[in-house]
């Protein structure tokens, strides 16, 4: 289990995220939410070691990753990050190689393990088809996926997601995220998702943490944080909150 206890972060010369203690366990994924400038995606850099924590820890079964070397860190914890930058003539499978770099000794060749994990990343992301083709050719959620393949090739633990499905169409997020949900399952990974869109996470995450101002307000199930009185005051908008038959997840209406 991936935890973080009274976490405070900051960026430049303000502190950003105050007092954050959050787990998540094996097997289930946690999505947070809130509205812009709350802190995710600072707290994401938190975690995964990108800012330093000015108080706080931030664990994997008891070790804290302060005291690890970048290296093995990035053995226990992989990033999708809000923006990727591609290198230039890579093809998929070169990108989805990359990480595979944890591991790799100074000679930098990859073994027949790595191969075998890369490949197997390639096919549960479905972009086998795309293996050859230039990374910079292919669609922005053939992009994401490629970038998701990469941090599941990294064969960690924990798998932290900072809006994997910003500015892709319907089809890609709902895509993206029922292959996150599975591998989750079926790994049993550790997994933190930030999302904007509300129904999002409560379609595809096993708890929510709302967070405001730096702070996480309420963390728990989906259908006990996600109520009209919660969520209105947090995004300074009435909300509506209702159950369909036909869903098992409840589904949030702005009014």
């Amino acid at each position: 289990m991936l935890s973080v206890r009274n976490s405070w972060i900051r960026y430049g010369s303000k502190i950003v995220v105050r007092d954050v203690s959050l787990d998540i366990p094996a097997g289930k994924m946690v999505a947070l939410i809130g509205p812009n400038g709350s802190g995710k995606t600072t707290l994401v850099r938190g975690i995964s070691g990108t800012l330093p924590l000015e108080k706080g820890r931030v664990t994997y079964q008891d070790h804290d990753l302060r005291d690890l070397p970048e290296t093995d860190r990035a053995k226990l914890i992989s990033v999708v990050p809000q923006i990727t930058q591609f290198p230039a003539g890579f093809t998929v499978f070169e990108t989805v190689s990359l990480g595979r770099t944890p591991y790799l000794g100074w000679m930098g060749k990859l073994s027949v393990k790595d191969i075998d994990l890369i490949e197997a990343a390639i096919m549960e992301t479905s972009i086998g088809a795309l293996r050859e083709k230039d990374v910079l050719a292919l669609s922005g959620g053939e992009q994401q996926r490629v970038v998701l393949a990469r941090a599941l090739a990294q064969d960690t633990p924990v798998l932290i997601l900072d809006e994997p499905t910003a500015h892709l169409d319907l089809t890609y997020q709902i895509g993206l995220l029922t292959i996150v949900r599975r591998i989750c399952t079926e790994k049993q990974l550790s997994v933190l998702i930030v999302l904007h869109d509300l129904n999002l996470a409560a379609r595809f995450a096993d708890a929510v943490a709302i967070m405001d101002e730096g702070q996480i307000l309420t963390h728990g199930a989906p259908e006990a944080v996600l109520t009209k009185e919660i969520l209105s005051p947090v995004f300074h908008l009435p909300m509506s909150v209702i159950r369909p038959e036909e869903f098992d997840y409840p589904v949030i209406l702005p009014q």
